[in-house]
């Protein structure tokens, strides 16, 4: 049985805490240091390691400081330059720490080493694939971003996505204008918005309601390859093209 606290790091940025066994934890992506080592006072926790999605200054730049005072592996991707990097993974690698196993998957395309973790029901994929939306493409290419969706979102309906930023109600306003006939995006929105005014974090979702609101994963639909070929000005024919054109319009939107 394992826990997750969210940890809130700068302007909309998620540090995942997985509680585990007794009073063990490892963190997820530690942009910043500060806001870990307060949740690891106050909840009792042992931290046992770090692990890092991709090598963004957001995701890595508490590395340092936290293995200053907590001597810990570091997991991370073996195809990015990740500082304090000690054991770096690839593809079907598991982490195994106790009862705690969570399993590497590469997922390229927001960078070209991205990897993402899952297990236990749960799916933590960094700047991969956000509530209703994607990441944006740095230095890798829309058909890698495009297969690592994919795969995650061949991962069982129920498994819980927590990504590690809080984009979700800007994503559905975009989804919305790719399908504004969908009643799953308008009602999602509906709720992220309360649950925003309250103060509180719309991440994690199960893969099912993304499959129903984010239109990067349903670039099959007639509705959304409408939208995009519209958006084109000419007919789109395969499902790569819709993405492709559905990320450079959400650059846009």
């Amino acid at each position: 049985m394992i826990d997750v606290h969210a940890i809130q790091a700068f302007k909309d940025n998620y540090i995942w805490l997985i509680e585990f066994g007794q009073r063990q934890a490892i963190v997820v992506d530690p942009g910043d240091p500060v806001p870990v080592t307060k949740q690891l006072r106050e909840r009792g926790l042992e931290l046992c390691a770090i692990v890092v999605t991709h090598a963004h200054w957001d995701h890595v730049d508490g590395i340092t400081t936290l293995r200053q005072l907590f001597p810990v592996p570091v997991y991370g991707p073996a195809k990015e330059a990740v500082t304090g990097l000690t054991h770096p993974l690839n593809e079907g690698q598991r982490i195994a720490l106790g009862e705690l196993s969570l399993q590497v998957m590469e997922v390229p395309g927001h960078t070209k080493g991205h990897i993402a973790y899952h297990g236990a029901g749960v799916v933590f994929t960094g700047d991969t694939l956000f509530g209703a939306g994607c990441g944006r493409i740095f230095d890798g290419t829309a058909e890698q971003l495009y297969t690592s969706l994919q795969r995650i979102a061949r991962l069982p309906d129920e498994t819980l996505n927590y990504c590690a930023h809080e984009y979700t109600e800007s994503n559905l306003r975009f989804a919305l204008a790719v399908e504004p006939n969908n009643p799953h995006i308008a009602e999602r929105l509906e709720q992220t918005q309360a649950v925003r005014q309250r103060g509180g974090a719309t991440i994690p979702a199960p893969l099912w309601l993304e499959k129903q609101t984010n239109p990067f994963l349903r670039c099959h639909h007639p509705d959304v390859i409408a939208a995009a070929s519209r958006y084109c000005k000419r007919a789109l024919d395969n499902e790569l093209d819709v993405f492709t054109a559905l990320r450079s319009w959400k650059d846009k939107f």
